[in-house]
Order: structure tokens, then C-alpha cells, then sequence
């Protein structure tokens, strides 16, 4: 596996830099990433004609393995059950140790967004369209129930006691979810603070939530409580992902424009823009190895696109450059 020269990335000042990136290569789409801590497993979906999702070491990011025949957005692994689930149609469930497939099961929707909750060992498939939530069992991979959230769900985070917290994305709010009942039992409203919100982390001890937003490009601070804003600050554009390291009381955002934003919790109502961090362009989604705090990232390089955009109209993204897909680390 090769490394890239980190000497072509430009460094903020500040604790974090980009350790290692590892050119990973192979064709296909991307979206979220998802690191096993326990497990010691980097889980990465690729789309497109080959679908499947890419295995890799934790430590050393080399290959793993892989899951074939699955065209997914997200992974998230149950390390009470040892079992795996991915965002496909139909969610692709999975033996942890072995990657061996155990099934697959049906659902309604367009998986995208995925979480595991410790509470009751559940894990929540999202869809930007009805049903918003499906609840699977991560022990034998049965349909709970589903959930209407009110809206388009991106990222979801749980205080581990029985309250999940989905951002929705169109809605400019919080969706607060009780597990037992599978119910909302209420929305935050961001108050324009912060909208098209597609990242959403917490701090579970001091029960405060980060919701990293697109338009208006901020990370709003609220109290998972009551949902009163604490703070908003600037982060950079295209947003899709936080994260929270409970060890060092920072929140990150990552950005599709190549940035990494990184916010100190000085205390429970006092935060800071740390830093802010060059990547790579279309590093748009990050996970954290809780073991390590290492930050992991992944993108690749395009070409043009190709036709150009219309007068007035958005480009689209051009080809990928062949093997040019890499993870990125980022640490102290």
C-alpha cells in the first residue's frame, strides 16, 4: 500500500496534522466510513459495478478482506452480537470476526444513514424517504419496527441510556427518540443557526450535541436536555460527518472542501475553534478510532466533469482518477 507524500498537504497550526494517508486504490463510488474500534476493523462501502464493502486493518490499513454483493452507504457493527449491518436494499447483516454473510433483510426506503445503539443492541437503518427509520435486532437481524421522523434523518448519535438524537436534514432540527417505545418524543429547533445539518456528534457525560450544518456553515452547540443553543461556530463547506472524543473534549467536523474542523469543549458551556485542518478534497465523512483517537477520512481525486455545468446550474463530479481512492489519518 502506498503512501502519499504528505508534503503536497498544507498543515493549520495547531495539535492535529495528517499522519499517514494510505493510497487504498479500487474503483467505485464512497460515502461514510465506519471504524470497529473493538474490532480492530475499517469498514468502507464502494458502489458502483463491483458493489461491496472494503476491509481493512485498523492499525496498519492494510487489506482485511471484503463483503461482496453489497451496494451500501454505511456500516455499523454490534459489539455485543459480533454482528455487522450495511446500508443496502437489502441490509447486508454479517459475522464481525469472520466477514462471512449471515443474510440479508428486507426494508422499505433508500438506506443511507446507519447507527448502533448499546442500549438495547439495535441497530437504526435511515432513509431520506418513508420509513425515515428502521429498527433492526443486532442479535438475530429482525425488523423492530420503524420510526417517521419528520423528515429527511443524516447522522444519529445515542447517550447510551435509551435517548437517540437524528439530525434532519431538511427540517433544520433534532429529532429526539425514545428506544423503548420507538417514538419521537420531541424536535430541537436550530433556529437558523445552523441548516441542512448532515453531521451530528455528542457529548454523552456533559449530554451536549455538535450538528455540523451546511447552509449556514456552522457547528451548533446545544444541550441535549432541552435543546438550548449554547453556541454556533463557523466550520467549512460541504459538510457530512462529526464526530466527538469524549477523552479529549473535542468535537470534529469534516468538509468535502478539504477541511477538518476541530472544536474545543473548554467547559459545558464554553467552546473554541482549535483548528482548523487541510485534508483532501472530497474527504467529506470521518470516523473515529477510539483506541488510538485517530481521526479516519476518505476521498479520492476527479478529473473535470464532464459535460460542464449549465449556465446557472452546479458541476457535477467528473471521473475518479484511477487508484487514486486513500484513507486518510489524522492524529497528534
Amino acid at each position: 500500500m502506498l503512501l502519499l507524500s504528505l508534503a503536497l498537504l498544507v498543515f493549520a497550526d495547531g495539535p492535529y496534522k495528517v499522519i499517514k494517508v494510505a493510497k487504498a486504490g479500487g474503483a467505485g463510488g464512497f460515502d461514510y466510513v465506519y471504524a470497529d474500534s473493538a474490532g480492530r476493523k475499517l469498514y468502507i462501502p464502494r458502489t458502483g459495478p463491483s458493489p461491496r464493502i472494503t476491509v481493512f486493518n485498523l492499525d496498519t490499513l492494510e487489506s482485511a478482506g471484503e463483503i461482496p454483493n453489497a451496494s451500501a452507504h454505511g456500516v455499523a457493527v454490534s459489539d455485543k452480537s459480533n454482528h455487522g449491518f450495511a446500508t443496502s436494499k437489502p441490509v447486508v447483516m454479517w459475522d464481525a470476526k469472520t466477514l462471512r454473510t449471515i443474510k440479508t433483510i428486507d426494508v422499505e426506503g433508500n438506506p443511507d444513514g446507519i447507527m448502533h445503539d448499546p442500549f438495547n443492541d439495535r441497530v437504526y437503518v435511515f432513509s431520506h424517504r418513508a420509513p425515515n427509520a428502521t429498527v433492526i435486532d443486532a442479535a438475530d437481524g429482525t425488523v423492530k419496527g420503524t420510526i417517521d421522523l419528520g423528515g429527511a434523518p443524516e447522522q444519529a448519535v445515542s447517550d447510551g441510556k435509551g435517548k437517540i438524537y437524528v439530525d434532519i436534514e431538511d427540517k433544520g432540527n433534532i429529532a429526539v427518540v425514545d428506544a423503548k417505545s420507538m417514538s419521537v418524543v420531541t424536535h430541537y429547533d436550530l433556529q437558523g443557526k445552523g441548516g441542512v445539518c448532515a453531521g451530528l456528534a455528542m457529548d454523552v457525560k456533559n449530554e451536549l450535541l455538535f450538528a455540523s450544518c451546511r447552509n449556514p456553515q456552522t457547528m451548533v452547540i446545544l444541550s441535549a436536555r432541552d435543546g438550548k443553543i449554547l453556541n454556533a461556530l463557523p466550520i467549512g463547506q460541504g459538510t457530512d460527518g462529526a464526530v466527538f472524543n469524549p477523552k479529549t473534549k473535542e468535537a470534529f467536523s469534516s468538509q468535502g472542501d478539504g477541511t477538518l474542523t476541530i472544536i474545543k469543549e473548554n467547559s459545558p458551556t464554553s467552546f473554541a475553534i482549535e483548528q482548523t485542518l487541510e485534508t483532501m478534497k472530497t474527504a467529506k465523512t470521518l470516523t473515529l478510532d477510539s483506541k488510538t483517537g485517530h481521526l479516519l477520512l476518505i476521498a479520492a481525486e476527479f478529473g473535470p466533469p464532464a459535460p460542464p455545468a449549465q449556465p446557472g446550474g452546479r458541476a457535477g463530479r467528473g471521473q475518479m482518477v484511477p487508484d487514486s481512492f486513500s484513507i486518510i489519518v489524522v492524529g497528534k
